[in-house]
């Protein structure tokens, strides 16, 4: 199954909600998500494979079309998708009827979740619940609010519902398809969301160089990770280093602590930055976040 919506309707934080865990990073930015990334939920009674998908927006880089069309792609091979809208829409807008158009001619199980519905009165939530069942035939509608967790589980109930008998394909152990490496860089990356201006986001990629383990004075183990942050510009790189060096070492003191909960170990992390002003329209580049 896979999560498809507009940019910033909260997919990967209903994704993290419903795997208990942290898989996908998450900010209060469009775009975060940049590539599908795959969850495996596992319990006794089944294993269902969740996609997470860059959000549908209005594409200006070979990137961002590329992220566009790996959103739509997710659709050819799930049995059920979840359309996730903001509960404080007003109408049906452009980005959401773009997807409505897609998941019609997919001919694909749809359920439509209703995000952030802790920010609208019932009366409101009614209305749009109208609206978008007059426009397409949902097997279910259910509210829901990513952030507390409310309606999360009638969601994942419906989507069991929707699922065919099949064998398990991963083991139970597995949680992701994301490389270790990947997902350091989407840690770096989750902290320069967070902490840089709205303009810088946009134009960063991160990138590892080196990913060793070693072991410290004590013979502990310890990850010896080198990353870049890449940015389109000299001024966001200056951004990004902050006066003195402060801003980077903020987005890699927080990122080394991420890391080391993760992997369970001591890290040792150096971030370079660095400009390379066109990497977005660089097909050797962007080949990375296709499908």
């Amino acid at each position: 199954m896979s999560f498809i919506g507009r940019t910033n309707v909260g997919k990967s934080t209903l994704l993290n909600s419903l795997m208990k865990e942290k898989i996908a990073i998450t900010a209060n930015k469009p775009q975060t998500t940049r590539t599908a990334i795959k969850a495996i939920l596992n319990d006794e009674n089944y294993q269902i494979i969740i996609t997470d998908t860059p959000g549908i927006h209005k594409p200006k880089t070979k990137l961002s079309q590329t992220m566009v069309d790996t959103a739509f792609t997710s659709l050819e091979d799930v049995d059920v998708a979840v359309f996730l809208i903001e509960a404080t829409s007003e109408e049906i807008g452009l980005g959401d009827q773009r997807i409505l158009e897609k998941l019609k001619s997919a001919n694909k199980k749809c359920i439509l979740a209703i995000n952030k519905i802790d920010l609208i009165e019932k009366e409101k939530l009614l209305r749009l619940i109208k609206l978008y069942s007059d426009e397409f035939d949902f097997q279910a509608v259910v509210p829901i609010s990513a952030t507390t967790g409310k309606g999360v589980a009638d969601l994942l109930s419906e989507i069991i519902k929707c699922l065919p008998n099949g064998p398990r394909y991963y083991e139970e152990e597995e949680y992701t398809d994301q490389t270790t490496r990947q997902m350091v860089e989407e840690i770096i990356r989750e902290k320069a969301l967070r902490f840089l201006n709205d303009e810088v986001p946009h134009g960063i990629y991160v990138e590892t160089q080196k990913f060793k383990t070693g072991k410290t004075m004590k013979n502990e183990k310890i990850f010896n990770i080198e990353a870049t942050i890449y940015t389109t510009k000299e001024s966001h790189k200056g951004i990004i280093i902050g006066k003195g060096g402060q801003m980077l070492k903020k987005i890699s003191t927080t990122s080394r602590q991420d890391m080391e909960k993760m992997l369970g170990e001591k890290v040792n992390l150096k971030i370079w930055v660095k400009v390379k002003e066109d990497w977005q329209e660089k097909d050797s580049i962007v080949k990375k976040f296709k499908l």
